[in-house]
């Protein structure tokens, strides 16, 4: 029995000791929060030249927010490389646009040009033609398809069936046959050539007359081309142009 009370005195006496352990930890926290510990100084911001807030009255609509003191320059600290970098892109800039602007240029001469028709104030058009050496001058107007050449009916001055076939290939092409009538003045040259040389300015005056029409077809088949080929000259020591006489040994 008296084993038995010395323990439970032991154990009643331990919590008596963990009690009054914990209420003079409690006091003794409670103390230490209500003293006033001395803080560190706070630090004082600088002033900036830079931040100046407005003190005036500034109208919502159609008013200026920026700031009324000037910001300074701020100085470009930047590396040799990226100075090299900056100028090498500059220089593709303008690289860049060098060509854009050529190949603008470049678009504008590839359009075709804009013609207008030549007439005078009869209503006719004229073209001049040659060939060989002969040079012919030719009107039209729009009328029954009567050709004159020289004043002469067109079968009175050409005799020869080709010579006539040739000077109305503009007008077959162009499928104006009957339409026109043509006026002609032709000099020099043979009959071969004068109805070349015809046939260049009859071309040519339809040309005038409309070109959006009669341009196209013309232009296909060389009618608007000048024939250049001509009679080459005698050269001294040879019979002709390039015939040579007969070389004899001895």
């Amino acid at each position: 029995m008296s084993f038995l009370l010395s323990s439970a005195v032991a154990s009643s006496s331990s919590r008596i000791l963990q009690t009054v352990a914990r209420r003079t930890a409690s006091q003794n926290l409670r103390q230490l929060s209500s003293m006033s510990l001395p803080r560190p100084p706070q630090r004082k911001e600088e002033p900036d030249s830079r931040r100046k807030w407005r003190t005036h009255a500034v109208p919502l609509i159609f008013s200026n927010y920026e700031d009324d003191t000037p910001m300074p320059e701020e100085t470009s600290n930047l590396y040799p490389w990226e100075e090299e970098e900056m100028e090498l892109s500059d220089e593709v800039k303008e690289m860049q646009q060098e060509e854009d602007a050529q190949k603008r240029r470049w678009l504008d001469n590839a359009k075709p040009p804009v013609r207008e028709p030549i007439i005078d104030e009869r209503g006719r058009a004229y073209g001049r033609g040659g060939r060989k050496t002969a040079a012919a001058r030719v009107w039209i107007q729009p009328g029954l398809g009567n050709v004159v050449v020289n004043r002469k009916d067109l079968v009175d001055y050409f005799e020869r069936f080709s010579d006539r076939e040739l000077i109305l290939q503009p007008l077959v092409a162009t499928e104006t046959c009957g339409k026109f009538d043509v006026t002609i003045f032709v000099e020099g040259g043979g009959l071969t050539g004068q109805a070349g040389a015809i046939r260049h300015g009859l071309a040519r005056a339809l040309n005038h007359y409309n070109p959006d029409a009669y341009r196209p077809p013309l232009k296909r088949l060389g009618y608007l081309t000048r024939d250049p080929r001509k009679v080459e000259r005698k050269k001294v020591g040879h019979l002709k142009a390039r015939k040579k006489p007969q070389w004899v040994k001895r």
